[in-house]
């Protein structure tokens, strides 16, 4: 909830503070740097499992191998950055692009220092995201409202909120980092990285829609999707009460605390899915009045984030009932046959579904209409991911059954309706008046927030208990205090 609040902020300040072009380009640039953070989650992604397992040096050995990749991540990103601006037509942003090249060593070891803490400490997490979005803001108002640089200001903020993050985990990591550096894990890592390799190739030529989009349907139409997506994406924030479940089954394998992360989840999820699509041009209008006419982006966006929300939770329940690497070995052969690997392939039908689509109609239909562009290639892109969410579905039910908590959900969306029916009536009201203010659009969602919270806690049990259960943890920490 704290993340989605700085994260509010610190875009609405960079939204107030550009152009719809401009806004555009700061996404483009984060577009950008994908490409050369391929690398970054392949070996994280094997020592969160062997850290899980208290596999003896596998943290000290995961950090030192994701620098030296960083590194080379960063010299090829300096060498081919200035060709791809040139290509894009954006010469004038050149020196935006390079000031990034900092973010591609820092993420590597942020993504890597979350691995190792997830498997064994996820809580830390929560306190990094909040010491670094606290240095994010505010180092970002004194450079995007106080000295008036808002482009530069994001980049250098984004920067500081990674460093940060970065020097207390590591600090966390203090007595893991003293343990021997295990070559041997290096070398099965790598092995079963040909895998995550192919995967996350998968899933960076799927994003390169967004390529598409920046140069067919304008710099304004990146602008414009990104402002959609900065509302949808507090959606897939609700994943996070899920953090634990991938580790906890790796760990303990129980099916339940499956349902249970479903049940929590969704809790969650679904009312905030409710409230984009009541009033999708409401939420878009705190970053700027221009951005409201792509509510439709918006509606579009706000299911697909809660198809992404599940199909994590889903994701989560493959990888941790996958038992490939029990022995610290990650038998080639073997996982290649795997329901993971699999898994990993789903991008790539993603992208030979989404890609061609959206160049044909970009091309052909809507070239430099910046809504409508944005539009189709959200819908393409949402309609794309549903299908392979359903994959995903019917490849973990050949893995376990997973009780889905259809009561639960029937309850969280009779409460959301309710709570849309009344968040419709303030939007209408709000809408009347001659200027509509950030904080009358937050005190409304607040008010419809409640709402449905005590609705929920009437009608079901689950609520109730999470509710008495949080109470008493609080008080907990006070006495302990």
């Amino acid at each position: 909830m704290f993340g989605v609040i700085t994260g509010f902020v610190f875009q609405y300040m960079i939204a107030r503070s550009t152009t719809t072009e401009e806004y555009g380009v700061l996404f483009n640039i984060n577009d950008v740097l994908g490409y050369f953070l391929i690398l970054a989650g392949i070996i994280p992604f094997w020592v969160l499992r062997f850290a899980a397992r208290s596999e003896k040096g596998a943290v000290k050995t995961g950090i030192v191998a994701n620098l030296a990749i960083s590194l080379t991540a960063t010299s090829v990103y300096l060498v081919l950055v200035p060709l791809a601006v040139s290509n894009m037509g954006v010469q004038q942003y050149a020196h935006l692009y390079l000031i990034a090249a900092f973010q591609v060593t820092e993420y590597h070891l942020m993504t890597v220092a979350e691995a190792c803490l997830r498997s064994k400490k996820p809580q830390t997490l929560g306190y990094g995201s909040i010491i670094g979005e606290i240095s994010k803001v505010l180092l970002g108002y004194f450079l995007i409202i106080r000295l008036g640089k808002p482009l530069e200001g994001a980049i250098i903020s984004l920067m500081a909120n990674m460093a940060v993050q970065v020097i207390y985990y590591l600090t966390l990591l203090a007595e893991d980092l003293k343990e021997r550096i295990e070559w041997t894990y290096i070398k099965e890592w790598l092995k079963g990285s040909v895998a995550n390799l192919y995967n996350i190739l998968g899933n960076q030529i799927a994003s390169f829609i967004f390529i598409l989009l920046f140069t067919y349907g304008g710099k304004d139409a990146r602008g414009y999707y990104g402002a959609a997506f900065v509302i949808s994406n507090v959606i897939t924030y609700s994943t996070v009460l899920a953090f634990a479940l991938y580790p906890k089954l790796l760990a303990e394998r129980k099916s339940e605390d499956v349902t249970a992360s479903l049940k929590t989840v969704l809790m969650f999820a679904i009312p905030m899915t409710a409230g984009a699509l009541t009033a999708p041009d409401l939420y878009l209008s705190i970053l700027g009045r221009e951005y409201t006419s792509a509510w439709c982006v918006l509606v579009v966006l706000a299911v697909d984030a809660l198809v992404i929300t599940v199909s994590t939770i889903f994701g989560f329940v493959l990888y941790g009932f996958e038992r490939i690497d029990d022995e610290a070995i990650i038998p080639f052969k073997k996982l290649f046959k795997s329901r993971m690997f699999l898994s990993f392939s789903l991008p790539y039908i993603h992208a030979v579904i989404a890609i061609p689509s959206a160049y044909l109609v970009l091309t052909m239909y809507t070239r430099n209409d910046a809504i409508m562009s944005t539009f189709s290639v959200a819908l393409i892109n949402s309609v794309t991911r549903f299908f392979m969410f359903l994959v995903l579905y019917f490849m973990v039910r050949g893995m376990v059954k997973v009780v889905i908590p259809w009561k639960n959900i029937t309850k969280y969306v009779f409460a959301s309706t309710v709570m849309g029916c009344l968040l419709y009536w303030l939007r209408t009201s709000l809408l009347r008046s001659e200027t509509i203010r950030v904080h009358q659009i937050l005190g409304v969602t607040a008010l419809a927030g409640v709402f449905y919270l005590a609705l929920l806690m009437v009608i079901d049990e689950h609520a109730r208990m999470l509710a008495r259960s949080a109470w008493l943890e609080i008080k907990a920490r006070f006495r302990a205090v």
